[in-house]
């Protein structure tokens, strides 16, 4: 297996809010990106916090 820096210009941890959103802006400007993430993406807030919460008191 090659190395990653070989294969990726940049390799983000975390595909929460900041980490999903750099990851889209850098490969707009041509790099060549992985996202290591150990749950879903989008981060605590929205999956199980802040949005998710909303939902329910607003049903």
């Amino acid at each position: 297996m090659d190395n990653l820096s070989e294969i990726f210009d940049i390799i983000i941890i975390g595909a929460g809010p900041g980490g999903y959103h750099t990851a889209i802006r850098a490969s707009q400007y041509g790099a060549k990106v992985a996202i290591i993430e150990k749950n879903k993406v989008g981060g605590t807030c929205l999956n199980v916090g802040c949005i998710p919460t909303k939902a329910l008191y607003a049903s």
